[in-house]
């Protein structure tokens, strides 16, 4: 039989955090943000869930080429603009709709020899400081794309820096709303914490929902602001499940230690299990002692170092719970066991120093996938 370890996509959790998205902002229009091949699920597996969304927004020509292959005739994005001259001529073909953030996009555009004008984004650098035009070449910007019989429609965008954090967003909001005022075009603003935390707000004489939102970590169920917020407290669902089964125990007494490095030490006699998973599998390899895993549906911990095949993990709670487990229990990394039970991705995140951002995307193509 196959090592037992696996991804399982949940369909019905995307298209319950994509409705979650809608709820909180009713009168826009809601991008599915699947970058990164849908933030690890993979772009294929995700897209029946989203195809309700408005439009989808990625980062590169191969991306959108896969979307368009599935058969989605609606709005693409492409959230970095193009890297070359010729990447427009994709953008025609395929009908993409594309950011602009230099100077050296709109030369590009200008010498753009096409019979289809596009519609672009044009970026505000509100304070993100990434890409985009700071405020005072803002304006010029756009009268150049105007002037352009390349360009159709223009619209407007920013990227939040601090929408999940207490430095909040009006900041940025009055930037925006002072470079485009009195500018035709649609806007979006809002990421996915700003969708969360923010989409009922109205800063100056702008509504951060109108137009277009932006929904990306939310979508896949991951709380952006963790761990203020849990993506329970959000209402949103695990849309991944990686999950491994035991495929060995050991009975340690008090003194013996477990594994490379002999990080941890045993004070009282406990069992161990063996987990078919490891940092070749995309778990992080820096998961401190006690970081969470769920055996059996039942909560329990990380023990010694992560190798790269393997973890251990304290069967302890359940011997003590009188709940049989040993080869063959399902063990589950983050996501949803078959109980029911939830283990939340951040917060395994957290315990390794990172986010659920960096665990999605870092899912080893080893790793066989599958959805249900």
């Amino acid at each position: 039989m196959p090592r037992p370890i696996l991804a399982t996509v949940h369909p019905e959790a995307l298209r319950h955090n994509l409705q979650r998205a809608r709820q909180l902002a009713p009168d826009a229009r809601v991008w599915a943000v699947v970058k990164a091949n849908a933030y690890g699920h993979g772009i294929e597996r995700c897209f029946e869930a989203l195809r309700s969304a408005d439009g989808f927004a990625l980062l590169d020509l191969a991306e959108a080429e896969r979307v368009r292959a599935l058969g989605w005739r609606g709005p693409i994005l492409l959230l970095e603009g193009v890297f070359e001259p010729r990447d427009l001529e994709v953008c025609s073909r395929l009908n993409l709709w594309h950011t602009v953030h230099c100077t050296e996009q709109i030369d590009w555009l200008a010498a753009h020899k096409t019979q289809v004008p596009q519609r672009v984004f044009l970026k505000l650098n509100s304070g993100m400081n990434r890409l985009g035009f700071i405020p005072d070449a803002f304006r010029s910007a756009w009268v150049r794309l105007n002037a352009l019989p390349q360009v159709e429609e223009i619209s407007f965008m920013t990227h939040f820096s601090d929408a999940d954090g207490t430095r909040g967003i009006a900041h940025q909001v009055a930037i925006f709303e002072a470079a485009t005022v009195d500018l035709p075009g649609e806007r979006t603003l809002s990421n996915s914490a700003a969708i969360l935390r923010h989409a009922s707000a109205r800063l100056g004489t702008l509504a951060l929902a109108a137009d277009w939102v932006r929904e990306g970590i939310a979508l896949y169920g991951s709380a952006p602001d963790f761990p203020q917020h849990s993506a329970a407290d959000w209402g949103l669902q695990p849309a991944m499940t990686l999950s491994s089964r035991i495929i060995g125990t050991q009975s340690l007494h008090p003194g013996d230690t477990v594994g490379y490095g002999s990080t941890f030490t045993a004070e009282v006699p406990l069992r161990i299990g063996v987990v078919a998973c490891g940092y070749a599998d995309g778990y992080p390899r820096h998961a401190a002692l006690g970081t969470p895993v769920l055996v059996g549906g039942i909560k329990t911990r990380l023990l010694g170092r992560v190798s790269m095949d393997m973890i251990t993990v304290d069967l302890s709670p359940l011997d003590a719970a009188g709940v049989p487990c040993g080869v063959g229990t399902e063990v589950v990394l983050w996501g949803r066991a078959a109980s029911g039970e939830v283990l939340s991705i951040d917060e395994v995140a957290a315990s390794a120093g990172t986010i659920g951002y960096e665990l999605m995307c870092a899912v080893a193509a080893r790793v066989p996938f599958a959805v249900p």
